[in-house]
């Protein structure tokens, strides 16, 4: 599975080919909301792939933060609302991403302790402290990387990636498409739902001004915090379309018989975990964690089992967005 997820917008709205994904970049200005909930780690919430040998959890264990070795934890934030990526279930978070982590988690010799919160606010919670790293489909982009906003202005210090994870977005209509949506194209004047500083929001904020450059009636966007609102949304009627990550789409069409995925497609790119500038020894554990976990075949278990292997990397990059 190719699978797009939450990207920001800087470039993409100034550079048509700028490539993103779901959970596209605008850096976040909002907080994540005081209500977030923190849960038990991933090695207590979810069945992950087998681990590696105690020599292996030792010699990636070294590579960690002192601090984070004797605390034997890494806090991670998410948006648990991305099935199957991340989602709840009762109240455990569950999806790939746990299931990554707790095979990460075998290989470091720690537990990876997820905290649910909006994922518009999850870099600027990570710069305040809130968590170590973030784990969220977050689409890597160089204005993620660079700190800027949505209209390439310096807004934050920025992030490095460890990218583990190629996406792309998708179109998810009602099952039948009765409005004859197979593209972006097709929007202009009809209203789509999608979700806020992903992505998805940003591909259609571009082709927005598109429309307005042809001489056509702009797209009525609605952005919500989640992709559940959007989806909801589109099965009342109230829009033609929800653009999402592809691994996303997918899933809500292959759960029910309420919607299908159409069309193409768009912008494929890599997701990554976010850490900070200053950070780069959690980095570099990170990517050796996730590459040891494809080596062992941890990885391909974990993306077979949500059915999105055709996203598999052969191995982590760090910073591989554009």
């Amino acid at each position: 599975m190719t699978a797009s997820r939450r990207m920001t917008a800087g470039r993409a709205a100034r550079t048509a080919a700028r490539t993103a994904t779901r959970r596209a970049g605008i850096i976040p200005i909002a907080l994540v909301t005081g209500g977030a909930l923190l849960l038990t780690g991933c090695g207590d919430q979810t069945e992950g792939a087998d681990g590696g040998s105690s020599g292996e959890k030792a010699e990636l264990s070294s590579k960690l933060p002192d601090e984070i070795r004797s605390a034997g934890v890494i806090k991670v934030g998410t948006d648990a609302a991305y099935k199957p990526m991340e989602f709840k279930e009762g109240a455990d978070i569950v999806g790939l991403d746990p299931d990554l982590a707790k095979a990460m988690g075998e290989k470091l010799g720690v537990r990876f302790e997820f905290s649910n919160g909006t994922f518009d606010g999850l870099i600027t919670s990570m710069q305040t402290g809130r968590f170590d790293m973030i784990m969220s489909s977050m689409t890597d982009t160089k204005d993620r990387q660079e700190g800027l906003d949505d209209k390439g202005k310096k807004a934050g210090k920025g992030v490095d990636f460890v990218d583990y994870l190629s996406a792309g977005s998708s179109i998810l209509v009602k099952k039948g498409n009765p409005d004859k949506i197979e593209s972006v194209d097709q929007m202009c004047g009809k209203k789509v739902a999608t979700q806020r500083g992903t992505t998805s929001h940003e591909i259609l904020k571009t082709q927005t001004k598109k429309c307005v450059e042809d001489g056509e009636k702009k797209i009525g966007i609605e952005a919500y915090n989640t992709d559940d609102e959007a989806r909801v949304r589109l099965k009342a009627g109230g829009v033609v379309a929800d653009i999402s990550d592809f691994p996303v789409a997918a899933n809500a069409a292959k759960s029910g018989s309420d919607f299908e995925v159409v069309g193409d497609q768009m912008q494929s790119a890599p997701y990554g975990m976010a850490v900070a500038k200053d950070n780069k020894k959690l980095r570099d554990a990170l990517r050796a964690a996730m590459d040891a976990i494809i080596e062992d075949g941890s990885y391909k278990k974990a993306l077979e089992k949500w059915g999105v292997e055709d996203g598999g990397v052969e191995k982590a990059a760090i910073n591989g967005g554009s």
